[in-house]
């Protein structure tokens, strides 16, 4: 039985007769056996902590649930195309798949922003509730089309860090003037309130914080945080994740590579997909708990929370942000209304039972 497969340099078709086929587009093949090949291109330096290492292991599910018949080479940020090009560079076919982070996209699809993270928005238990069963997905597969991409969840950090500050913040007077690496809406507040803020890739804020480029970054949180040696060039280390209480790594398929799947593989993707977003999340809460406590016994790292009067310039900033955003891109509004609804849905739910159990373990010291 014929099929068509979608295939670019990168894809190649194994098995009997195979050696004698030509890259190109599409092309015939009548092989049960054959095996498909992807490149996916990543944001993160090879094998970098939980981001590098779980797109590796998105890929080892791949193979061992297709039982070998499809195999993903991953490839580390600049081995292929820039870190900051994975959105692209899939789009365009030049690999099939690629694993980022959706707000890294917001100069060229706004809406994208809500489908990482949203400032002063959903944890990670409610944020995954919301793409798996509150209609997220489907929107993200909606918008993401437009630009010939299919989106996953493919690993999720958990809350994030505010970031590393080489000064103390005392109040919003000590934020003016700060160059700051912050992506997504929360990087456009951090704007507004008297911030610069630039978006970095993770493997350049050591150097620009060493050579005085900025003031402070944030990158994602202890365990990738004191990979990346940051306690090196900043002692105080602030909290709270009001940027990104939860934040979506996501998996992009070009979307003509996932439309010549046979339906067997799409689910194999699929599921590889869910089990890896589960996987990462266990992991940064295992590893983050252990380098947290590193970096204040051994390094002397001193943990700080944002002062009042900066949380709340920060919640007025992002409000206006967002409102300014869905008045001016029909997507963006689609995304925030499904996000608000769902939020505010889980909300009683998540103040009932964890907030609650939360306060009552810190007031016991349980």
């Amino acid at each position: 039985m014929q099929r068509r497969r979608f295939l670019t340099n990168s894809l190649k078709t194994l098995g009997a007769g195979a050696a004698g086929i030509a890259a190109a587009p599409f092309v015939s093949t009548a092989s049960a056996q054959e095996t498909i090949t992807w490149d996916m291109v990543t944001s993160w330096p090879r094998n970098f902590p939980a981001l590098g290492t779980g797109a590796n292991e998105f890929a080892q599910r791949v193979e061992a649930l297709s039982n070998g018949r499809m195999r993903i080479r991953v490839h580390g940020a600049g081995e292929l195309v820039p870190a900051m090009e994975v959105f692209d560079a899939v789009a365009a076919g030049t690999a099939e798949m690629g694993h980022s982070a959706s707000y890294y996209w917001r100069g060229k699809v706004a809406a994208a922003q809500f489908f990482t993270a949203v400032p002063f928005g959903m944890n990670t238990t409610e944020t995954n509730a919301w793409l798996y069963h509150g209609g997220g997905q489907e929107l993200w597969d909606e918008i993401y089309a437009k630009h010939n991409l299919k989106p996953f969840p493919v690993g999720n950090t958990g809350a994030q860090m505010a970031g590393w500050f080489k000064k103390e913040i005392h109040s919003l007077a000590d934020m003016q003037g700060l160059k700051l690496r912050l992506p997504g809406l929360a990087g456009e507040a951090m704007n507004r309130i008297g911030v610069t803020t630039v978006n970095l890739p993770g493997s350049e804020i050591f150097t620009s914080m060493q050579t005085g480029v900025l003031d402070a970054a944030d990158w994602v949180g202890p365990y990738n945080d004191m990979a990346f040696g940051l306690h090196q060039v900043a002692d105080y280390y602030y909290t709270s994740p009001w940027n990104e209480p939860s934040a979506v790594l996501e998996g992009t398929v070009n979307l003509d590579a996932w439309n010549a799947l046979p339906d067997d593989l799409k689910a194999v993707v699929t599921e590889a997909a869910r089990a890896s977003n589960l996987a990462m999340i266990s992991e940064f809460a295992y590893r983050n708990a252990q380098a947290l406590e590193t970096l204040v016994d051994e390094h002397g790292v001193q943990l700080r929370t944002l002062p009042e009067d900066v949380m709340v310039a920060l919640f007025e900033a992002s409000e206006e942000v967002i409102q300014e955003q869905v008045a001016n891109d029909p997507d963006s509004a689609k995304a925030y209304e499904s996000y608000l609804a769902f939020q505010k849905l889980v909300r009683p739910f998540s103040d009932a039972g964890e907030f609650e159990y939360l306060k009552a373990r810190a007031l016991l010291g349980a």
